[in-house]
């Protein structure tokens, strides 16, 4: 037994994080690919390697993945100090490499100094498709940096191969992330790109992308579903996300033949960049100046968000409770009770179809089996988990609130 356990102590050493294993970086400069101020780590590894995110048969394990800032040009290198096979010979260590070959496509190279001689071409790189919006970000290290983002359709020349190298970054860092049929020309994809001096030339980095599904609506609309986002680590908690959203969303608002804007499966970050965005927009229309919200959310608030914004009901109703926390003296007793009311209101719906389902059951269930349901909607736990999830939407709403007035 000993024996076993020693055993099993020296097979552990030879286990790996694979999101600390994984090292990322987008290169500008050659002296990039030696800076590990410039590495980053996925946030998830799941996908390629399992539940675990554990990598077995290699000690020091270094994986390489290098990318060219603007064209994405990959480098894909494994690195260890030690491997298990050297040790014991009937262990056999986990296929490292096939793993990430399966999603990184054809073209990649394995050498160093190959990779550097592609930072040369990078100055050919241009962005994609049709310049939608212009911006700029205020850096202390570097200024005023200016980003823009483009429109691109599945036919634009080149874009097909660029885009399997970029969705390779939605493996490791969206959760339930999934590579799509970029074949099908209802996609529509935008695309976020810095614009960066390097010796006296303009070139362009990769920060970041949206693709958007046209779905039909009958009988000749189309409901754009956003289906995947994601702002590139190092510039992430700049701002890129939202002005991705807002440009993405003015854009669909100046086709007649869109009906509204959808997101597929949202996360929660998602959806307060959502919140925020739809609130920016919403909050100059007529129907929401600030003498209208205390009488409660409208059908003209609904349809002015429809017919100006694409904004479908349920967001125009979360939007209205922000705007009118906004515009509510909270340290009025009277008037948070109404606005607490009011939310509380919204909330209460999956509840109510408890209790409805409660009736049900009293009917066809026996005692015994009506019991165990008993519990799961008891009142007063539906009472405090209300007032709980009150209480984190207001705290939403109030970050939402706060990022608009340091914006505004």
């Amino acid at each position: 037994m000993a024996a076993i356990n020693t055993m099993e102590k020296k097979l552990a050493e030879y286990k790996c994080d694979t999101n600390e294993a994984i090292c990322m970086k987008l290169v500008r400069f050659p002296e990039d690919v030696e800076d590990d101020s410039t590495t980053f780590h996925p946030e998830f590894s799941h996908q390629v390697y399992g539940d675990d995110e554990v990598a077995f048969g290699y000690k020091g394990l270094q994986i390489q993945l290098f990318y060219t800032a603007g064209n994405l040009s990959t480098l894909f290198k494994v690195k260890y100090s030690s491997k298990v096979t050297e040790t014991f010979d009937c262990v056999e260590p986990d296929d490292i490499e096939g793993k990430i070959r399966e999603i990184i496509p054809a073209g990649f190279t394995c050498n160093s100094d190959d990779f550097i001689s592609l930072l040369e071409k990078e100055a050919n790189f241009q962005p994609f498709g049709t310049l939608l919006h212009t911006y700029t970000v205020h850096s202390e290290d570097a200024g005023e940096l200016t980003y823009q983002i483009h429109k691109v359709d599945v036919n634009c020349a080149g874009f097909h191969d660029y885009h399997k190298r970029l969705q390779t970054f939605l493996m490791w860092f969206i959760e339930t992330a999934s590579f799509i049929d970029a074949d099908d020309d209802r996609w529509d994809f935008f695309l976020v790109f810095e614009k960066y001096n390097k010796d006296g030339e303009t070139l362009y980095a990769t920060v970041g992308y949206m693709t958007v599904y046209n779905y039909y609506v009958y009988p000749d609309k189309t409901r754009p579903r956003v289906s995947q986002m994601l702002i590139l680590p190092p510039f992430q908690g700049e701002g890129h996300g939202a002005q991705l959203l807002e440009a993405v969303h003015r854009f669909y608002c100046s086709l007649p033949k869109v009906q509204d804007i959808t997101a597929e499966d949202p996360s929660e970050s998602y959806v307060k960049l959502r919140d925020y965005v739809l609130v920016k927009l919403c909050q100059g229309l007529p129907s929401f100046t600030a003498d209208k919200l205390p009488l409660g959310f409208s059908v003209d608030m609904a349809k002015e968000a429809q017919d100006k914004l694409k904004i479908n009901k349920k967001h125009a109703r979360r939007v209205y409770e922000i705007l009118r926390l906004r515009a509510t003296d909270m340290s009025d007793e009277d008037k948070a009770r109404e606005y607490r009311l009011e939310v509380k209101k919204r909330l209460f719906g999956p509840y109510r179809k408890n209790q409805r389902e409660m009736a049900k059951m009293k009917k066809c269930l026996r005692p015994e089996e009506l019991l165990s349901h008993v519990d799961q909607m008891d009142t007063q736990t539906q009472h405090e988990e209300l007032e709980k999830s009150y209480q984190v939407v207001v705290e939403d709403y109030r970050r939402i609130i706060e990022r608009i007035a340091t914006h505004a």
